[in-house]
């Protein structure tokens, strides 16, 4: 799968980031993808890679470049439960720096620079996300309602910025959730507010999870969870964006 080391320029800079897209030359529907707080390491590159087999071409930016290259911090391999205070308590303050006006700014950057590459072809765009990056995904295609077709955001905190942050959305929408991270009275009202902006969505929670599910190198993976994720974004991926 080829894949590359780009840098994005931004208002603030340059955001280094990973891009993987399908063999054989040709142009492909482009795909903004948002790690989780820990950042673009083998696990992401993994996912978008896989993502890319797929059709697609995937663009992961480091969203924390104001304070260096990812990793910003130093992780382990695998990211057990011992380890997570330290590296939270690192992280968090960079990811409260990351203000909401920082990540649209950031946004339009990545779609502009996402919908340039050769190998996009033209069209509307997909943004996904994973832990924080679900939110910084929603916070991007509610920004962008005529360029984003399809918006999917996992185990993400996407309800924290109130129910009217998602009136804006047009794009079909997935939610998968974290059963740790949200109630069922949480996920009604949450599904409320989806309804009220009139977008086709499915949101649910999957059963038996914890937050951070997908992520392989972690305690919170479930395999069955990640597979339940890839049969929710592949068929969602599909029906919305226009492959060559």
């Amino acid at each position: 799968m080829p894949t590359k080391m780009l840098r994005i320029p931004t208002a603030d800079g340059r955001a280094d980031a990973f891009a993987a897209f399908p063999e054989g030359g040709g142009r492909h529907p482009g795909v903004l993808m948002y790690a989780d707080g820990f950042g673009i390491r083998p696990v992401l590159r993994e996912m978008a890679g896989e993502l890319a087999g797929h059709g697609y071409y995937v663009l992961v930016p480091n969203f924390l470049y104001r304070h260096g290259p990812a990793p910003v911090i130093d992780l382990p391999e695998h990211i057990g439960e011992k380890a997570r205070p330290a590296i939270f308590a690192q992280l968090m303050p960079l990811i409260e720096a990351h203000t909401p006006e920082r990540v649209l700014s950031d946004a339009d950057a990545y779609l502009q620079f996402l919908t340039a590459q050769p190998e996009v072809s033209a069209g509307p765009v997909a943004v996904t996300g994973y832990c924080i990056g679900g939110l910084l995904a929603t916070r991007t295609a509610a920004a962008h309602p005529g360029q984003v077709a399809a918006l999917a955001a996992f185990h993400g905190p996407v309800g924290v910025d109130g129910p009217d942050s998602l009136s804006r959305l047009t794009a079909e929408v997935h939610f998968g959730h974290a059963e740790s991270d949200l109630t069922p009275k949480a996920l009604g009202e949450l599904n409320q507010a989806l309804d009220a902006a009139g977008v086709g969505y499915t949101s649910e929670i999957y059963p038996g999870t914890v937050h951070g599910f997908t992520m392989s190198d972690t305690d919170a993976f479930s395999p069955a969870a990640l597979q339940h994720h890839w049969d929710r974004l592949l068929p969602l991926l599909d029906r919305t964006l226009i492959k060559n």
